[in-house]
């Protein structure tokens, strides 16, 4: 393999390693804040008791998170100089302001909220967790935002050969990047409610803190069900954006080979990349593919073989990574219908609570193959149709530094990864901590 094909293998090890933590941390923080909010409210000390304990999981998810997260900013030094040194202009100011903002704000509010309890008021410290939340998201969408100029360049000018800033307004708020932003969150959310949902099951099969883990599941089930509907919902949204902005990508993700209009939806597809067509193709739905991509049943649809052979995407990857996504936000769209109609008999309910016991890594596995088709569906850009990727990478680096490297980073994070989730299983199998004794002193007003 060549210093672009490992440079590349290690940012997408780094990435997908790193992405394992972020949605985790966007969802929690926003359910943590509002199970203390509740508490502050009704006074209930079963909500407090909540806020501290997916608090916990919270806090240890998210410091693995930064720590993985900062070696993907060196390796735009290290592996992508070219990148930089040809967009840095751009791509650099979105991550410096969500370095120095974001980040900055969200890490500042959650040292209060850790060390803040029975020393600030109570209204204090569920803001303090409020704005982490709100730093957490925000944070996302700068990164997202820098993605999204990735995926449809705007606001740019090219001098001294090289792009340069030359509209921030129309690169923050371009529509690619609200969607991918509401896309990824929304995802999110999902995820930490089926977290949420899989760890009370697991405690309330065993008959084990039962009032506090039914609040639990009740909360998360709502929850989930409006941000797996809306996650869809908005799915549809992006798809309608890739059609218009990246027509290669569309075709990669759906395994057309050629134009059509208006193009059905192939339910049974097998593509052959090799031969330019589909080894196995049944089960057509007449104009589908023309309405779901473009709102429109007589829309024409491009396929690959109209664009140039070096300007078309992988097929494997996308077209694979694609029907995973969707398959599972139609599943979780299901369960959490049924743990939000059951929500009050859960308790009633084991083979619901045995099922959302081992739906809890499919969320993960969801938000990594929807990265999948947005980065490898593309390829070849690692800028469309500004920067391709090969001419992107470091000129002076070598295969073997590039092997070390990538070695290195998979023996960390392997130990990274089972540290984290071993804590995270064993504190969540624990469960929470026994009641409190009343306090003389809960802390003043400040």
């Amino acid at each position: 393999m060549d210093v672009l094909l490992l440079s590349r293998l290690q940012f997408a090890v780094a990435t997908m390693f790193h992405f394992l933590f972020v949605p985790l941390t966007l969802g929690l923080s926003v359910l943590v804040a509002w199970m203390e909010w509740r508490y502050v409210r009704t006074g209930d000390e079963t909500y407090k008791r909540m806020t501290k304990f997916w608090g916990r999981l919270f806090v240890i998810n998210f410091a693995i998170g930064v720590v993985t997260g900062l070696t993907l900013e060196f390796q735009f030094g290290t592996n992508w100089a070219r990148y930089s040194e040809y967009v840095g202009d751009i791509f650099g100011s979105l991550l410096a302001i969500e370095s120095t903002v974001a980040f900055f704000l969200e890490s500042t509010f959650l040292a209060v909220w850790i060390f803040g309890w029975n020393r600030v008021s109570k209204k204090m410290h569920a803001w303090s967790i409020t704005l982490v939340a709100i730093a957490s998201n925000i944070s996302a969408f700068w990164i997202l935002a820098a993605n999204a100029w990735m995926q449809h360049p705007v606001g740019y000018v090219i001098r001294n050969g090289r792009a340069e800033l030359d509209n921030f307004f129309a690169v923050i708020t371009q529509k690619a990047a609200f969607l991918e932003f509401f896309h990824t969150v929304t995802g999110a959310y999902v995820l930490a409610g089926f977290f949420i949902l899989g760890i009370s099951s697991y405690h309330l099969l065993r008959k084990q803190h039962v009032d506090f883990f039914q609040k639990s599941f009740r909360m998360a089930a709502g929850f989930t069900l409006i941000f797996s509907l809306l996650v869809v919902i908005q799915g549809h949204h992006n798809g309608t954006e890739m059609a218009r902005n990246q027509p290669e990508k569309l075709a990669a993700v759906e395994a057309l080979w050629e134009t059509q209009q208006p193009a059905p939806q192939a339910l049974i597809v097998i593509p052959d990349p090799k031969n330019g067509r589909n080894a196995i193709e049944f089960g057509h739905i007449p104009t589908l593919l023309s309405f779901l991509a473009y709102n429109n049943t007589a829309a024409e649809v491009r396929g690959l073989n109209s664009f140039p052979p070096d300007e078309r995407p992988p097929v494997i990857i996308p077209f694979f990574s694609f029907r995973t996504m969707v398959g599972l936000g139609f599943l979780f769209i299901l369960l959490s219908s049924f743990a939000w109609l059951w929500r009050k008999s859960i308790i009633n309910k084991p083979k619901l609570m045995r099922i959302l016991i081992w739906t809890i890594p499919l969320p993960y596995i969801a938000l990594e193959t929807g990265w999948m088709v947005a980065e490898v569906g593309r390829q070849p850009w690692i800028v469309y149709q500004l920067m391709r990727t090969s001419d992107a990478v470091s000129s002076n680096i070598s295969t073997t530094q590039v092997w070390s490297t990538l070695i290195g980073f998979i023996i960390l994070y392997s130990f990274l990864g089972i540290v984290d989730f071993l804590l995270l299983a064993k504190l969540a199998r624990r469960g929470p901590h026994p009641v409190e004794a009343p306090q003389s002193n809960p802390g003043g007003d400040v």
